[in-house]
């Protein structure tokens, strides 16, 4: 099939989250001028979605701009669109390096109703810092000594511990139940059920940027609003759910004149489109749920296999507004820590029964004038699949109990709740990708790999891939779906013009 010119080629995004937004406006920009995107949803910005509680605006998906330094991408637009205060866009706010863990206040509240003081926690902190640094040595030099990031630790912690806590055994039993704490909260940060899932040899993939990490005063909701307005009003097609991409299809495309199209889309409700190209940014959690039926002829196998061994989790949010705050005025996030929780262990043993467990902790949203008083709890795993089948009344009366019980005060009742339940949304299945047991860089690889595969008879782009699960920088989900949708976009732009790199120079 001759290949035709880019002012003429049909090319399909699917998914109009950051990801496929940024591919459309780098192709629209570079002359080609059959740009779609076909959304399964009636809105913009997949995992990027902004809500309210009450007057109060808050993040359902994406919170902050992680690494907000000239580097990142996210950051520089947001800083040509001006949407960030002052404050985050200052140099010295850029260099700032955190190393991918915010430096925010705590207080440290425990089940028998005590408060922990800085002189216990912050040991602590350092201590279990220092074993997360040294977990992601392994990806550069090799030679880890357990498969998971969680046998690491909790080895390591069995190990130190006695001799770094030996003039302190008095406390020892708090000090593992904090530790044990911050062991989920890393299943938060990951995206996981478990440490024990997220392969030691990788973990050092996850980049982090300098910049102390800032959020969109008016949301993160913006920076699509943005980038939309910057896309022709008919780019996008609403509402219209891919049911499979057919590559290699050599029947003449619908609704034209005997022209022959290499990729057909059929949506679910009977609809199709012919395509020359087509770049796919579903989240991993969909081509996992989807593997099956979503390309025919199905992926090769070293692509299937590679979806099947990254991991991809569910972290929720449970987001809380009160009357009056029981938290410290200095106070940026609040950590919950079991005190019989003194076995290192990241998992509840009865979801059902104990799954607020999991519930690590909350950020205080800052500032007050903006905010008043609302925090933003966070929960991963299994534990957090459950949560979203319970009601909010039900959400609401176990959160209200667990607070009452850590803080001593049994009259504490927060006002409003919203909760996010992204393992259910049918288009996302979970969170966030993470590098599992057994993945590698090679399996990102893999993952981006466009079909036909390289050797193959056509000289066709036909089917591409991007979205976050394809990027290295997993620190920042936002960050690396920019990129891929980037990526993609520049790999077309080459097909057309590999001399020149640009398809405007050649129109």
């Amino acid at each position: 099939m001759a290949l035709r010119s880019a002012s003429d080629s049909q090319i399909f995004i699917i998914g109009c989250g950051v990801s496929g937004i940024g591919a459309a406006q780098k192709l629209l920009k570079h002359g080609f001028h059959n740009v779609h995107i076909i959304e399964a949803t009636a809105r913009s910005g997949g995992r990027i979605r902004t809500g309210r509680l009450g007057d109060n605006i808050v993040e359902i998906g994406a919170n902050w701009i992680h690494g907000p330094s000239k580097e990142n991408p996210v950051f520089r637009l947001a800083c040509d669109y001006q949407l960030l205060d002052k404050e985050s866009m200052s140099e010295e706010n850029q260099t700032i390096d955190i190393g991918g863990h915010p430096l925010f206040v705590p207080n440290w509240f425990t089940s028998s109703g005590r408060k922990l003081g800085p002189e216990t926690m912050g040991p602590v902190m350092d201590f279990f810092m220092k074993l997360l640094e040294k977990s992601q040595q392994f990806h550069d030099g090799g030679g880890e000594p357990l498969p998971s990031v969680g046998e690491f630790i909790k080895a390591e912690v069995e190990r130190l511990a006695p001799e770094e806590w030996k003039e302190d055994q008095a406390n020892i039993a708090i000090i593992m139940a904090m530790i044990n704490t911050l062991l989920k909260l890393e299943c938060c940060v990951s995206g996981t059920h478990t440490m024990d899932d997220v392969g030691l040899g990788a973990f050092g993939m996850y980049k982090t940027l300098p910049g102390l990490d800032c959020i969109f005063p008016g949301g993160y909701e913006g920076l699509i609003d943005h980038m939309m307005m910057e896309l022709p009003k008919d780019v996008v097609l609403y509402n219209k759910p891919v049911k499979c991409i057919h590559w290699n299809y050599t029947k003449n495309g619908p609704k034209t004149t005997g022209t022959s199209f290499p990729v057909m889309i059929e949506c679910v409700n009977g609809e199709t489109f012919a395509a020359d190209h087509v770049i796919v940014t579903v989240p991993l959690g969909y081509l996992k749920k989807h593997q099956s039926t979503f390309m025919s002829p199905p992926l090769p196998l070293h692509k299937l296999h590679s979806i099947q061994r990254m991991g991809f989790g569910t972290n929720n949010k449970i987001f809380l507004e009160f009357e009056q705050p029981f938290w410290d005025e200095d106070c940026e996030v609040i950590y919950l820590v079991w005190e019989d929780e003194t076995h290192l262990a990241d998992v509840v043993s009865d979801v059902k029964m104990s799954w607020i467990r999991k519930l690590i902790g909350f950020n205080v949203l800052k500032p007050t004038e903006r905010y008043g008083h609302v925090l933003c709890g966070w929960i991963a795993g299994w534990e957090s699949e459950y949560m979203e089948t319970l009601s909010e009344p039900e959400v609401l009366h176990s959160v209200t109990q667990l607070l009452r019980i850590f803080t001593g005060n049994p009259t504490i009742t927060p006002r409003k709740l919203l909760r996010s339940r992204w393992f259910h949304d049918p288009y996302s299945c979970g969170s966030y990708t993470y590098v599992a047991k057994g993945c590698s860089g090679y399996d990102i690889d893999n993952l981006a790999e466009p079909l036909p595969l390289k050797g193959s008879n056509s000289k066709s782009l036909q089917v591409l891939f991007a979205g976050e699960a394809t990027h290295g920088s997993f620190f920042s989900t936002v960050h690396g779906a920019l990129l891929s949708g980037w990526r993609e976009a520049e790999r077309l732009i080459t097909h057309y013009t590999p001399a020149s790199g640009s398809v405007s120079s050649k129109l």
